[in-house]
């Protein structure tokens, strides 16, 4: 006769319970409260607010509850509540040259009252401005596990704005802001180490993602085209960022001068808003001043280009790269942040030395003068996007907020031993 199994019952009155209770549930199917805090999110157009507005998107398919922060747009902007969606609206202001963005202003003790009413699992700040440090302080108060993302390389940006001097504290001060963190995710192994030198703690490599179905050759348009008023064997040179010093235009007005010297039928494609676009105006009437865009409209201006110059040497990753790629674009770019990831020498784009300007610019005349070579770099250029796609960068977001919130489970191990009796 078989042993019978023994089927434990449930406890009764006279047994003692645990003093915890340790979570069984795979993290993969776990579902978080998340809050999330930005100081940029769509109808913004910039690659940090497209970017986060993919992860929140993701986490929430993937069955998380999010309550997003960040600053009231314009006085229509009414937030609310749908779909597992909470959109919280804080006070702030427009950042100098930069009026259609704005900054968070300190509101610390507004959301220590928001959490004490309906606490997160987590905090994920994607923004180091003044609401990412409130949002910090409440966070620590609380006892709240954070999590952060690195995205701007503001302390890089201090010399181009003639405030060299403050690269030392700006750095300083993010080191402060991301330290206090339980992890930062940063987007390349090569951005890690160079913060980890700067003395940065708890990083963690989290890639981004390109939309390859929005960003794809299919949307190249003859009559967007026809519209810039050029032909159909016309080279377009498109250039998509902030017109604005950081982003080296100095150098792509050098390449564009020497390209058009050698292709005198070549147009300039300028897709961007800036502090530096009326300069650009007035220097280059000649260049096709797209403005802003975003969404199908982006992608059209990108499929409809022929060559992509990108001489930016501030950028933490840089989204324009992976677009131009997944649209189908021979890329020029110098060895760093997202170029240096995902661009293959020869392959699917050109790569200059970080500190080879000219080299930088005999590329873009290169490609500008052989259609054969931009044609094979752009069939490989979409090809090397197509692995790209944001489910598994959001899978990566997923395990380290998981991981935060797990180890914030944990008990303390100085509070327990204080709460163990004295032996005797």
């Amino acid at each position: 006769m078989a042993p019978a199994l023994h089927r434990p019952g449930p406890p009764t009155t006279d047994a003692p319970l645990p003093d915890f209770v340790v979570d069984e549930l795979p993290a993969r199917q776990r579902q978080l409260r998340i809050a999330l805090v930005t100081e940029t999110y769509p109808p913004e157009v910039n690659g940090v607010s497209l970017s986060i507005a993919q992860v929140v998107e993701g986490l929430r398919a993937r069955g998380h509850a999010l309550q997003l922060l960040r600053p009231r747009q314009t006085s229509g902007d009414l937030g609310g509540e749908a779909d597992g969606l909470q959109q919280v609206l804080m006070r702030g202001m427009p950042i100098p040259r930069y009026p259609h963005l704005k900054l968070g202003l300190p509101a610390r003790r507004a959301l220590l009252a928001l959490w004490r009413r309906r606490r997160p699992d987590v905090l994920h700040i994607a923004t180091e401005g003044p609401l990412g440090w409130s949002a910090l302080q409440a966070a620590t108060a609380l006892r709240l596990p954070v999590t952060s993302d690195y995205r701007t390389n503001f302390h890089a940006y201090s010399r181009h704005y003639g405030v060299g001097w403050l690269q030392r504290p700006i750095l300083a001060y993010l080191r402060k802001f991301h330290n206090r963190t339980a992890a930062t995710m940063v987007p390349t192994a090569a951005l890690a180490a160079e913060l980890a030198r700067q003395g940065l703690r708890n990083l963690h490599v989290v890639g981004r993602g390109v939309d390859t179905a929005q960003f794809c050759p299919t949307r190249r348009c003859e009559a967007l085209r026809a519209r810039w008023g050029v032909g159909r064997d016309t080279l377009v040179v498109a250039y998509v960022g902030r017109l604005a010093p950081e982003k080296n235009l100095a150098l792509l007005l050098r390449a564009w001068t020497a390209l058009h010297a050698r292709c005198p039928d070549s147009r300039l494609l300028l897709v961007g808003d800036g502090p530096m676009r009326d300069e650009l105006l007035a220097r280059h009437p000649e260049a096709l001043h797209a403005g802003l865009h975003s969404g199908a409209s982006l992608a059209a201006h990108y499929a409809s280009a022929d060559l992509f110059v990108f001489p930016s040497l501030t950028e933490t990753y840089g989204n324009v790269t992976p677009e131009a790629l997944a649209s189908g674009l021979p890329v020029v770019a110098f060895d760093h942040a997202a170029a240096g990831l995902l661009v293959r020498h020869g392959e699917n784009g050109l790569l200059a030395p970080p500190d080879a300007p000219e080299r930088f610019v005999q590329l873009a005349v290169d490609a500008a003068l052989d259609p054969a070579l931009r044609r094979r770099l752009g069939l490989r250029a979409r090809e090397s996007a197509l692995p790209l796609g944001w489910d598994r960068i959001v899978e990566q977001v997923e395990r380290t907020l998981e991981q935060a919130w797990r180890q914030a489970q944990q008990p303390d191990p100085a509070a327990l031993a204080a709460a163990l009796p004295l032996p005797g």
